[in-house]
């Protein structure tokens, strides 16, 4: 247990050196002039306009805009991407039916359906959700499909034996079984559909961090568009961690039980 923890304090140190080095050296090459500051702002910089837009709160309303198109579309996906998986897996002959539609559906280019979904929902957070949405579910739905299908038949066989009720041996064999697999897509999908939201922002919107970032970036101004960034990489980042969180409870609930 000692090792291990040491083991873990030693990742942490490597890694923060890691990142201080490369910040140190960004930091170097723009104050030396080696790097022009239009194309790369120093990393001090871009704190003191972290700082500024927390500071006079134009990053809140942003961000909460942001957020609200993000959950909306993330909650939706995952909600239809678990249900279509198992509908389709579960279902007798389903899935070789609508197998090859979800297929031409998932090669289409997301970007050039944007202008449609504009033209159809206009540009408010409906806009937005339908594009988080996209992002999302077909990661969800095909995920799913494989964890379902990379349940162990013994498992299976033990809860024919026991008598086990269709919605059983879905709650405590099924499930439990795809668990990993479906929050792996969660986690993903969590990455790509942020990026969807702020996509459709940049495109078209009044509000929220891709709009800010567009702005920032009209403007040239390197230090506020890297804030920005920064800004989102680090919700990216919670956002996972929050569904690392839930994965650890589900399975140990499920385990438990």
């Amino acid at each position: 247990m000692v090792n291990n923890k040491r083991y873990r304090w030693r990742i942490v140190i490597g890694q923060v050196a890691l990142l201080l080095a490369c910040l140190g050296i960004i930091e170097y090459l723009v104050r030396a002039g080696i790097v022009g500051s239009l194309y790369l702002s120093k990393p001090t910089q871009v704190v003191e306009e972290i700082y500024k837009l927390f500071s006079n709160g134009e990053i809140f309303h942003h961000l909460i805009v942001t957020l609200k198109e993000f959950s909306a579309g993330y909650l939706l996906s995952a909600f239809a991407g678990i249900a279509t998986g198992m509908f389709l897996v579960l279902v007798p002959h389903a899935e070789t039916f609508f197998r090859p539609f979800l297929s031409a559906l998932l090669a289409v280019p997301k970007v050039t359906i944007i202008p449609l979904l504009m033209l159809w929902l206009g540009i408010g957070l409906s806009h937005k959700v339908a594009i988080v949405f996209l992002f999302c579910f077909f990661t969800i739905a095909f995920n799913t499909i494989t964890g379902i299908k990379q349940t162990a038949e013994a498992h299976l066989k033990v809860a024919r034996v026991f008598e086990a009720s269709k919605l059983q041996t879905i709650v405590k064999v099924i499930l439990p079984s795809a668990a990993p697999t479906i929050f792996v897509s969660l986690r993903v999908s969590a990455a790509t559909g942020l990026v969807g939201a702020l996509f459709g922002e940049m495109v078209a919107s009044k509000d929220g961090l891709g709009n800010l970032l567009v702005q920032a970036t009209s403007l040239y101004d390197t230090a506020k568009a890297f804030a920005i960034i920064t800004i989102v990489t680090v919700v990216s980042v919670l956002i996972i961690a929050v569904i690392d969180l839930l994965e650890k409870r589900v399975v140990l609930r499920w385990k438990s039980a």
